[in-house]
């Protein structure tokens, strides 16, 4: 195992075809991260293409009425409704500079693929994305989105039918077509280097956070609350707090509960009760049987049905650097409604994880008096989700 970068999680656990394409794109972003006209183009399209930056928000009516001063990181008002496209846009331009011409990615919730159509088209791509059959139909209006910037979107019938089975034909997909095609990843997962270049890309969350919140409050928040799935939206807020005396608390899908069934948990939280282990390139903390075998996950929302976790994100676990915390579907609805009556945001299934733990932890002290919610997107596509189960009741 090679390039281990966080303890003993991550690596590169991917067949030899693709060594060669993972040092290419080390060696890219190396070259590229640290160049002036690269910098200055990235730069130009997160503030005048993404709208950065992104406000911080000071929720009054929640803070009232929960008893501690709360602000959001308003990354729903990214373009395209969500903190995805920090990332896509800062690997497809490095796609461009390293001269491939085709991108390939996987979706869950379907924000990384619009977000990835966003940049694809852009930056004129020939782009593909995979995405579950079960998060196509739970998510058909960003399947539409997709489709309506000239992505052709692949639907994917195998295994549990959403985001783990999504990156397996993803990786297919790029094995076969290699030496023109970027993997364009979505979150902190997979073999090296990926969990590092996306967290560097959506690292402009959490510095704009250091210098809004001290303009705003003359210091640094006690916490820092973010929802987390493979982790993208977490570590880019958290990664620049790490050596803060900041807490930082990553919130899970508690799904239907922490139980298990023969071959499926019935949650998400591989942050919380997963076991070490290899998930698409990576060793890191997954969800498995006690023969090593993946389980599916379970959540209300499609972001955060995976069964592992950013292997950095696994260490700093391990480490006590985050702290993990698990919220159930009931709650995460209740928040969705909370914050769209108190605030007037109606937040992602994903952030309402977050906000429903800041609505549990807020009177026991666990959060201190200033808090940060990475409200990492808008909830616009959960709104079917969310009306097929008020129907339903």
């Amino acid at each position: 195992m090679s390039n281990t970068k966080y303890g003993k999680y991550g690596g590169q656990f991917v067949p030899e075809i693709l060594m060669p394409a993972l040092e290419e794109l080390e060696q890219g972003y190396e070259k590229y991260r640290n160049d002036p006209q690269f910098m200055e183009e990235l730069d130009y399209y997160l503030k005048d293409f993404a709208g950065r930056e992104t406000p911080l928000y000071h929720a009054r009516n929640l803070s009232k009425k929960y008893g501690t001063k709360i602000y959001l990181k308003r990354e729903d008002l990214v373009h395209g409704g969500a903190h995805k496209l920090n990332n896509t846009i800062g690997q497809a331009l490095l796609a461009k500079y390293m001269g491939k011409s085709r991108l390939v990615a996987e979706t869950g919730a379907g924000q990384h693929g619009t977000a990835t159509a966003m940049a694809g088209t852009n930056l004129g791509f020939e782009t593909h994305v995979y995405m579950g059959a079960k998060d196509m139909e739970r998510q058909r209006m960003n399947v539409y989105r997709m489709e309506i910037m000239g992505t052709e979107v692949h639907p994917v019938e195998s295994g549990s039918r959403t985001l783990k089975d999504a990156i397996n034909e993803a990786l297919r997909d790029w094995v076969s077509n290699v030496e023109n095609t970027h993997y364009l990843i979505g979150s902190v997962v997979g073999p090296h280097p990926y969990p590092m270049m996306v967290r560097d890309f959506q690292s402009v969350i959490g510095n704009e956070v250091k210098q809004q919140i001290i303009k705003k409050e003359g210091r640094y928040p006690d916490s820092i609350v973010a929802c987390a799935g493979g982790g993208s939206n977490a570590m880019g807020i958290f990664h620049p707090f790490i050596e803060e005396d900041v807490k930082l608390i990553a919130v899970e899908a508690g799904g239907k509960g922490m139980e298990y069934t023969k071959d499926a948990a019935l949650h998400s939280a591989s942050l919380s009760v997963g076991e070490d282990g290899v998930l698409q390139g990576a060793r890191t903390r997954i969800l498995q049987d006690e023969y090593g075998q993946i389980l599916e996950s379970s959540s209300i929302s499609a972001g955060l049905d995976y069964s592992g976790v950013g292997p950095e994100l696994a260490h700093l676990a391990d480490i006590g650097r985050i702290l993990p915390r698990v919220v159930n579907d009931d709650l995460a609805l209740e928040a969705f409604h909370e914050l769209s009556r108190v605030e007037g945001i109606i937040p992602a299934l994903e952030s309402s994880h977050a906000v429903a733990h800041v609505m549990e932890a807020a009177e026991s002290g666990e959060l201190g008096e200033l808090v940060v919610i990475n409200l990492s997107g808008r909830g616009d596509k959960d709104l079917e989700t969310v009306i097929g189960l008020e129907r339903r009741k």
